[in-house]
């Protein structure tokens, strides 16, 4: 039976490691499918921390765009994050644009509605982490404010979608559907 959670709340509140639990309670051997791209040095560490959290158990997939060419049927699936999900489909789309780091937010988000529907509509149990970052005032930046509207898109359209949605504050997940 399909079933979609979502995890959202802000950096550092504990989400990717409620999800990790929450997925080996619902499974012994749970897939973890990464979608960051590895800028520097210091998320390189970042990826290296998370990586050893994680036990023998875990199927582990790399996937920057497109999850939906993995057959995750029948599993357990987390997927980490949307919030660099997007960001890899953002960078895209403004490399395609001109490199003017602008894009065209409505057709990011066409984009990973899509894929997110074809990646969802397997059979699985699906756990998307999310990053709830439209909580803070409004950036004086336009790349950021662009980012800052596709991702609360997107989490929308997610959580609209979900069976559960959790939100995190301080390392506890507070059920919000």
């Amino acid at each position: 039976m399909k079933r979609i959670i979502a995890i959202t709340g802000g950096q550092r509140s504990g989400k990717s490691q409620f999800a990790e639990r929450l997925a080996l309670t619902l499974s012994d051997h749970p897939v973890y499918m990464a979608t960051a791209h590895v800028w520097d040095d210091e998320f390189a560490e970042r990826v290296r921390r998370h990586q050893q959290r994680r036990g023998p158990e875990w199927t582990n997939i790399e996937e920057e765009f497109h999850l939906s060419s993995h057959d995750v049927s029948g599993r357990v699936v987390l997927i980490d994050c949307c919030t660099l999900w997007a960001t890899n489909y953002f960078s895209k789309f403004a490399r395609e644009e001109g490199g003017t780091g602008c894009c065209d937010v409505d057709a990011v988000l066409e984009e990973m509605r899509g894929e997110f529907d074809r990646f969802t509509a397997q059979e699985a149990t699906f756990l998307f982490v999310t990053n709830e970052i439209g909580l803070g005032g409004t950036s004086a930046n336009d790349l950021q404010r662009r980012f800052t509207d596709l991702l609360g898109w997107f989490n929308q359209y997610l959580a609209a979608r979900a069976d559960e949605v959790y939100f995190m504050a301080c390392g506890i997940p507070v059920k919000i559907k």
